[in-house]
């Protein structure tokens, strides 16, 4: 059966889970503070980029299913369930700032207190959050609504960025926390269109539900960490990380995803999450090693790479007057996203050694704008090749699809130096050597190209 359901918050989570619950035939009622942000929304415009959520925004506004609006009230006095998707960003401390969350919570309880409200409603947690924070939301609402009808339900997200309509169209699972007999079998009802394949629904204590958000996200960025850490090794040693990844990834017991070296991982999720997970482990007394070991090894990887391209370019004070140009700002292909993106921490890095830099990206540009504004130091391009003009190097950070096959005699012909730094593998070391141009990769020896 169809439900009326409230969405607070339009980010990334709120707006791809508003838009495919509205597509499940669901009439659903999306509330932010932002009002020229709604306001944009209720036009038509997606506010985000993310691979096949504009068709479906569209029709299900054109079917008036998707309803935006400011008003709070509105939301809590007409759906059964409410979904709350606020930022978590970190505290001084590396810990998930529940503030968005609780101030919605406490909110929600006036309003089920002030309007007399009486059906009962679930509040879901969707945002990323520590363990306990199922309690605090239910204290918050009991403050201003002590006999109010209700439940805290824990039900994470798994979405990626780039694949995130197909992951919510087509979850691996679904993670419901709730100690409600009730709640549970709401729950189950609403996310019954998307496991019809048989994909599972997991109903866990409250807890646990938190916990696993956490966990996942953690144990993929520590495998990121370690393929880092190893091509480091590899590099070393004369060895190719790619036939080691290609090696061990045959596997079954370890697979093939989340085993490519790179420049570090960024997002809105694997830094923050892991080191929210961390410092939510301390203050528990139980540290977690192996999680803080994973936040170091990827920061240093981002440095490390940097460093390379620094020192091959004649080191430490000798950037004054080079020009490198930049492939990527998004943290990851097909999403719009610059959250602790690792291009930036290059970028810094570049300019405070006194080079210039441009920069492209096919849909991140605002982001990287943005951060740097307008300097004399920085020229944002309009595509790829404008951007490599007069480089004394180019390097690659973000795998977009378009970058996967370049020209390389035009590369040279626009270049300063046929000097190419590829953070995510993209080419055959030998393939570029053979077109001229020297390459440097991750975890691979580039001497073998004849690269200087």
């Amino acid at each position: 059966m169809a439900s009326t359901i409230g969405v607070i918050g339009t980010g990334y989570v709120g707006l791809v889970t508003g838009t495919c619950f509205a597509e499940t035939g669901n009439t659903v009622i999306c509330v932010d503070i932002d009002e020229k942000k709604v306001e944009k929304l209720r036009s038509g415009k997606v506010t985000i980029y993310e691979p096949g959520l504009e068709y479906l925004f569209e029709r299900n506004i054109r079917e008036k299913r998707l309803h935006f609006t400011t008003n709070l009230e509105e939301a809590v006095q007409k759906a059964q369930i409410l979904f709350l998707c606020l930022p978590t960003p970190p505290d001084e401390d590396g810990s998930a700032d529940l503030k968005h969350v609780l101030s919605a919570a406490t909110n929600i309880g006036r309003i089920l207190t002030e309007k007399n409200i009486s059906e009962f409603k679930i509040v879901v947690n969707k945002s990323t959050v520590p363990v306990g924070t199922s309690d605090k939301v239910r204290e918050a609402i009991l403050k201003t609504a002590p006999q109010g009808r209700f439940d805290v339900v824990s039900n994470p997200e798994f979405l990626r960025e780039g694949f995130a309509v197909e992951d919510f169209m087509k979850p691996d699972r679904i993670v419901v926390g709730t100690e409600n007999a009730q709640s549970a079998d709401i729950m189950r009802s609403l996310y019954e269109p998307f496991t019809r394949s048989g994909n599972p629904i997991f109903v866990l204590d409250t807890k646990s539900a938190e916990i696993a958000k956490y966990a996942a996200n953690a144990f993929l960025a520590m495998r990121i960490s370690f393929m880092n850490e190893l091509s480091a090794y590899t590099e070393a040693v004369g060895a190719d990380i790619e036939s080691v990844r290609m090696a061990i990834g045959a596997d079954n017991r370890i697979g093939k995803r989340f085993l490519f070296a790179g420049v570090g991982y960024g997002g809105s999720c694997f830094p923050k999450d892991v080191r929210a997970l961390k410092t939510s482990a301390a203050q528990a007394g139980t540290p977690l090693g192996l999680v803080e070991a994973t936040e170091n090894a990827n920061t240093r990887q981002t440095e490390r790479f940097a460093e390379r391209i620094i020192a091959r370019l004649g080191g430490k004070g000798a950037l004054k007057g080079k020009h490198i140009a930049i492939w990527g700002i998004a943290f990851k292909p097909n999403t719009d996203d610059t959250r602790e993106a690792p291009s930036f921490l290059i970028i810094d890095q570049l300019l405070a050694e006194g080079a210039s830099v441009a920069v492209y990206d096919p849909e991140a540009m605002e982001g990287a704008e943005h951060r740097y504004g307008k300097q004399a130091n920085i020229t944002y391009s309009s595509g790829m090749y404008e951007c490599a003009e007069k480089a004394d190097a180019l390097v690659i950070v973000t795998e977009w699809s378009e970058f996967r096959q370049p020209d390389a005699a035009l590369l040279k012909e626009r270049m300063k130096s046929p000097l190419l730094f590829d953070g995510r593998n993209l080419f055959d070391v030998k393939k570029m050597g053979d077109a001229g141009i020297e390459y440097h990769s991750i975890g691979r020896d580039s001497t073998k190209q004849g690269a200087k």
